[in-house]
């Protein structure tokens, strides 16, 4: 086997990770019939190696963030500079480069609005190198990365992880902690942190650690996911399609889209078109054939566009090598408003 191939154990645990991304090796080791030890190792191994990492960011039902998909047109030999300063921006938590009429793809999260208005009119206008860009602001959330899947588990397995995972769901009613913002960025760093591991990482005692962060998880504002390189997860190829659907079609157009088990990410948005959503797909041929199946099942559905995206440097606070591998290095989404104001 090639170093940077799965194998079919990893891919069980790396599909139980997706779906319970915090449970603890004794468990996952009971579900899938090894030892705490083996996956423990199994997984620092494709960690290391970059091939999937467990992360958080703020997001849960996104009602506490401001989301935007921006389009960018970069000028003749300016791609590079503009993609290292995205990058480098906390903001920018997914960065794309992309085929059709446009350079660059990014998904930015801020705080609220005048956050986002502060990026796209202030920053990203003025930055060397932009020509222009077009901002979609999202206006809901159907599906987002955490929800796509590698299938490598049976029934019986998958509803063992899915218990596993209720146990830590949102409580209603409970609000984070105050001065969330260092455990959420440690968090994304590596969403397996312990209590312990974040006592020594924010400076606070153990049992302020524990609470905080049973109080953090319970209040449903963050995202943790498992990622895994694509490259390596079966499914090659990405690409965004943004589309129109008459208002009173909009829901049925949702909830079939979801049906798609190579869906990625689905949104509705502001602007020309109204639905934005990514596929992960085996092979560019299986676009023409998602791009039918759509056309036939949704024929109120009008495509405006569909881009391939060629290379992602940025995924989620992560940066990503060439071959699409964490790197190890994390901007962590950034946590707070110009005022001061914590999500």
């Amino acid at each position: 086997m090639h170093p940077g191939d799965l194998d079919e154990r990893d891919l069980e645990l790396l599909h139980g990770l997706q779906i319970a991304p915090r449970v603890g090796w004794a468990e996952a080791a009971r579900i899938l019939g090894a030892t705490p030890a083996t996956l423990a190792a199994r997984w620092r191994r494709l960690r290391s190696a970059g091939l999937a990492w467990v992360t958080a960011h703020p997001g849960g039902d996104y009602s506490r963030v401001v989301l935007a998909l921006i389009e960018v047109d970069c000028l003749p030999g300016a791609r590079a500079e503009v993609v290292r300063a995205m990058c480098r921006d906390p903001r920018a938590v997914t960065v794309e480069e992309s085929t059709r009429g446009r350079d660059l793809l990014l998904t930015v999260m801020t705080p609220d609005l005048a956050a986002m208005t502060a990026f796209t009119l202030d920053d990203l206008d003025r930055l060397p190198g932009v020509e222009r860009q077009r901002t979609y602001l999202v206006t809901a959330v159907h599906r987002d990365g955490s929800a796509w899947r590698l299938n490598a588990l049976s029934r019986a397995q998958q509803q063992a992880f899915a218990a596993a995972a209720a146990r830590t769901r949102p409580v209603p009613g409970v609000t984070p902690p105050p001065n969330a913002g260092p455990l959420i960025e440690a968090l994304a760093r590596d969403g397996r942190r312990t209590a312990a591991d974040l006592a020594v990482l924010t400076g606070r005692n153990h049992a302020t650690a524990r609470r905080q962060l049973g109080r953090l998880l319970a209040s449903g504002l963050l995202s943790i996911r498992c990622e895994v390189t694509q490259s390596v997860s079966g499914s090659p190829i990405s690409c965004t399609w943004r589309g129109r659907v008459p208002a009173a079609e909009h829901e049925r157009t949702v909830a079939a889209i979801a049906t798609l088990p190579e869906l990625k990410m689905c949104v509705s948005t502001t602007g020309d078109t109204n639905i934005a959503f990514t596929v992960w797909t085996r092979s560019v041929p299986d676009l023409l054939r998602l791009e039918h199946l759509i056309g036939e099942k949704l024929p109120g559905f009008r495509l405006y566009e569909s881009g391939v995206n060629l290379r992602t440097p940025k995924r989620m606070g992560w940066l990503l090598d060439a071959a699409g591998h964490a790197t190890g290095e994390v901007v962590p989404p950034v946590t707070g408003s110009p005022n001061g104001r914590t999500i």
